[in-house]
């Protein structure tokens, strides 16, 4: 099969966009042509700007993140220490590159409101939909529709997610990499954090990330465009982050690969 098509399926980095908790907020800071004829100087003393095309330089920005800006892969390091019920967690330089490229099933759930659970069974009910059993290895996608409130504050506030037992219904069957198109792989935090106010029940807090305590895995965030993929399965996943040394994350262009007959 040849590649028919390649569908982007990250968001932008962008400066000063509310779509991240306050000290989370990527910053980015533009040194134009101009600027750069000026930074040229410093390498090749005793040029002018008659010395450079139209008298411009370099373009060059400087980028403030965290390594959970934008659309990036969680390593099993950023749940816990350990993983796999007690080896060392993999932290994102470690993640095996033939994890991030594999077969990719998109599993849809824009129906379920907000804060809402993606319980095992509808995970399971999802599958029989679209008459696809996982493999091993598989990329899952997980579709809530919060991509589209992207660039908002309300971004923080949208989507269903992901639970422990839904997640480990992935792992335990050999999923290594799963993704979703909302800020965090579990529900949004302030329902989380409401719902623990509420019952005070600490199994609430962050329950699909901690699963990876019990079975390693990584799972890609702010995800988005997985409407264009255009169908749930029959498609290659391609994530692979950026490499940072003992890091909990990395940042990733995830690209969706569908193929022609």
């Amino acid at each position: 099969m040849k590649p028919k098509r390649f569908v982007d399926l990250s968001i932008a980095l962008e400066s000063d966009l509310p779509s991240d908790p306050p000290g989370m907020i990527p910053k980015v800071d533009y040194s134009d042509h101009a600027l750069g004829s000026e930074g040229m100087k410093n390498y090749f003393p005793g040029i002018t700007q008659e010395d450079l095309p139209a008298g411009l330089g370099w373009a060059v920005e400087s980028v403030s993140l965290t390594t959970h800006s934008g659309t990036h892969l969680d390593a099993p390091y950023h749940y816990h220490p350990t993983m796999d019920r007690g080896k060392p967690s993999l932290t994102i330089d470690e993640i095996p590159l033939e994890w991030c490229f594999h077969d990719g099933v998109l599993l849809d759930f824009r129906h379920k409101a907000d804060g809402e659970r993606i319980t095992a069974l509808d995970v399971e009910k999802e599958l029989k939909r679209i008459a696809y059993e996982i493999k091993p290895f598989d990329i899952v996608l997980v579709q809530t529709g919060a991509d589209a409130a992207w660039g908002t504050p309300q971004y923080l506030l949208k989507g269903c997610g992901m639970t422990r037992e839904s997640t480990l219904y992935l792992t335990e069957k050999g999923v290594k990499v799963v993704g979703i198109d909302a800020w965090s792989w579990d529900r949004p935090l302030p329902f989380l954090a409401q719902e623990f106010k509420e019952r005070g029940d600490s199994k609430v807090i962050w329950e699909a990330h901690f699963a990876g305590i019990e079975i390693g895995y990584c799972h890609m965030e702010k995800m988005a465009n997985l409407s264009a993929i255009g169908q749930p399965h029959g498609f290659t996943v391609c994530c692979f982050p950026v490499k940072i040394k003992r890091a909990s994350a990395g940042w990733v262009r995830p690209v969706a690969i569908v193929y022609e007959d």
